[in-house]
């Protein structure tokens, strides 16, 4: 297939791009660089990549990308609460309107698949602890980040305003791991990198509960959509992740804190935080047959190494940051 991938040079799509290539099909990226190119050195010069460097919301660039393409992945986005809070209208417009525009252009050019990067957090916080949330449960998102991409959502949910277009959304757990773009804004990465190199973390609501699901795991649910009959793909939605997999952030910190005993752990009552969620990955297993590849102890085991091998000294640096 000829695949287009927005945000092809992020922690998703850098780990996507290699699988999508060796799986033998052509790639075209789509994407800003805010975070630079170095995630996309590693298939650069591979003959059946090619890279376009734009705005999603730029209507002649998304033109040009779309050209002669059969399938979308649309990762581009401004990505996790922090960032959609700092600046919400840039948040929106790409998050929401840029990602609807780019639907309707797929719908008008007869692309045949558009597979969209959503998330979990569309649950926000469960109105019954004891039980795990499923596709079929109702949307609370509690951020602009989940607003946006519930917002998506339903347009591809919605047979109306796709046609023939097989558009299918992906809730994806939170995301860990070592990928060629990394990131230490995410819990495990976070929790795991503060551990070993301060010595101290701060948790806040280490009650509250999350699924979480290797980045490399992720890629593969895309890919693994992709190949599926479209009859089964078309406005569909699927959690991804595994059930067993639903961690508190107290339960990390005890899996991360033999790697360093001697670190201060200070754990900060937190009551208002409204996400709080335990989601079910039946149906992604079910329907589709996907099984997750690796847990989380063996994302912090690979971190940890990451970290003690020194592969990466400069933490803190904005580049591992969204």
């Amino acid at each position: 297939m000829k695949i287009l991938v927005t945000g092809g040079a992020g922690y998703i799509g850098s780990t996507l791009v290699p699988l999508l290539l060796g799986a033998g099909n052509r790639v075209r990226v789509l994407d800003a660089l805010a975070h630079g190119g170095k995630p996309l050195l590693g298939v650069w010069s591979h003959p059946e990549f090619e890279f376009i460097r734009g705005d999603v919301r730029d209507s002649a660039i998304v033109q040009q990308a779309l050209t002669g393409t059969e399938a979308v992945v649309h990762l581009a986005a401004i990505v996790g609460d922090p960032a959609c809070a700092r600046e919400p209208e840039v948040a929106r417009s790409v998050n929401l309107e840029a990602s609807l525009n780019l639907l309707n252009e797929c719908k008008k050019k007869k692309i045949s698949r558009f597979v969209f990067a959503s998330t979990c957090s569309n649950y926000g916080k469960m109105t019954d602890p004891s039980q795990y949330v499923n596709e079929t449960s109702e949307l609370r998102p509690v951020s602009l980040y989940a607003e946006t991409k519930v917002g998506v959502e339903k347009a591809i949910l919605d047979p109306k305003q796709t046609d023939d277009l097989c558009a299918t959304a992906l809730r994806f757990a939170t995301i860990y791991g070592v990928a060629p773009r990394m990131r230490f804004d995410l819990t495990v990465n976070e929790f795991t990198m503060e551990i070993l190199t301060k010595k101290q973390l701060t948790v806040f609501g280490e009650q509250f509960w999350r699924p979480y699901v290797h980045v490399r795991d992720a890629a593969r649910a895309i890919q693994m959509v992709l190949g599926q009959p479209a009859a089964k793909m078309r406005n569909a939605v699927f959690n991804v992740g595994a059930t067993d997999q639903n961690y508190r952030k107290l339960d990390l910190v005890e899996m991360i804190k033999p790697y360093a005993p001697d670190a201060k752990i200070e754990f900060v009552k937190k009551n208002e935080d409204p996400r709080d969620y335990r989601v079910s990955f039946a149906k992604i297993k079910d329907q589709l047959g996907f099984e997750i590849t690796r847990t989380v102890e063996q994302g912090v085991k690979e971190v940890v190494q990451l970290v003690q091998d020194k592969a990466i000294q400069d933490f803190d640096s904005p580049v591992y940051r969204n």
